[in-house]
């Protein structure tokens, strides 16, 4: 405030924004006092130095889109002569373009990420996986696999990607020799290592599969099929969390336990795909809820959330110092959360 400019006594305040993150082209809530237009003139908003447009505005709440190009920054709001406090927000940015996740990145012990070059079933690309160094330059890392749908690794670096155009799991070494692993698996798509080396593949026809560490194979659970694949991530129970995607807007994420017994954990998602713990037993998945996009938490007890607003997401892997990259159907985003992920090496 100035003695010359003093703040209009109806200048917007704000107090809240939710979820925490957003994508570009996402939605933020912000909630606080005066938010409404002030006579004729619509309130805007900026972050950092760009505008960015109010597509709803209430006295109490106001929804902002993410403008492309947002990075992190401070969010403030413009109304009349009046101007607000600024409130901090985190903006996912691209660290990986024109690549096709279908499902979770995969990070090794080192903080690189690994993401997927797909295409539709049958369709053999130049790149079948990508490794994205921690400078976020991207590295052809594996040529010639058909469809790499789901990747894991192992406790020893090994890198596993299932091909969901052959049923078949690929192990990889951190040099990018590749090697048949498991056949038979139908349409493979998800994979997850339990705490006891055991890898689980889901195929999207209705079976999920365990592999014993001597590559015996045996079929653990059996879910209704999927129009596009199953995604799996264990918590630190030891249970395995399965989603998988079909044309309901209340869809479920089951739960099996060690003995493959299946309940339903939560119900009332659409499309739910990719998922990830933290070190809370949090989990995150890329999912709808009531008619939002983006990666929704659901905590031990149910309660469901937003955490980042996007739209085509498909999947998630949390890197160090509480960030996160985010898979979209064509790229990959990070973004500051400031939460501590699970470690996925099995």
């Amino acid at each position: 405030m100035s003695l010359f400019h003093p703040t209009p006594a109806d200048a917007p305040h704000l107090t809240r924004v939710l979820p925490i993150a957003a994508m570009p082209g996402g939605e933020l809530e912000v909630f606080g006092t005066h938010l409404d237009p002030a006579g004729s003139r619509t309130p805007h908003a900026t972050i950092g130095d760009l505008f960015a447009p109010i597509l709803l505005s209430r006295p109490t709440r106001a929804t902002v889109q993410v403008p492309e190009g947002t990075i992190s920054g401070n969010l403030i709001l413009h109304r009349g002569n009046g101007t607000s406090n600024a409130l901090a927000v985190s903006i996912a940015v691209p660290m990986a373009e024109n690549i096709h996740p279908v499902s979770n990145p995969a990070v090794d012990a080192t903080g690189q990420v690994f993401t997927t070059l797909s295409g539709s079933r049958g369709q053999e690309t130049p790149v079948s996986i990508f490794r994205i160094q921690r400078d976020f330059q991207m590295v052809p890392f594996v040529r010639e696999l058909m469809n790499p749908t789901g990747l894991a690794f192992d406790r020893e670096g090994y890198l596993y990607a299932s091909s969901r155009a052959e049923g078949t799991v690929y192990r990889i070494s951190p040099e990018g020799e590749m090697t048949t692993y498991a056949e038979g698996m139908g349409i493979a798509t998800g994979i997850a290592f339990d705490d006891e080396g055991n890898l689980y593949v889901g195929d999207r026809s209705g079976t999920i599969f365990k592999i014993n560490r001597d590559r015996e194979i045996f079929v653990f659970a059996t879910l209704e099929p999927s129009m596009s694949a199953y995604h799996l991530a264990f918590n630190a129970a030891g249970t395995l969390f399965v989603t998988g995607p079909t044309t309901s807007s209340n869809q479920a994420i089951h739960a099996i336990d060690r003995d493959g017994s299946t309940s339903v954990f939560y119900q009332g998602l659409g499309r739910a795909q990719g998922m990830a713990f933290d070190v809370d037993d949090n989990l995150y998945v890329a999912a709808s809820l009531r008619g939002q996009r983006g990666i929704v938490r659901i905590t031990p007890s149910r309660q469901a959330s937003f955490v980042v607003s996007g739209n085509n997401l498909v999947g998630l892997a949390f890197v160090e110092d509480g960030c996160a990259a985010l898979a979209t159907r064509d790229a990959l985003y990070h973004v500051s959360l400031e939460i501590e992920g699970r470690s996925l090496i099995g």
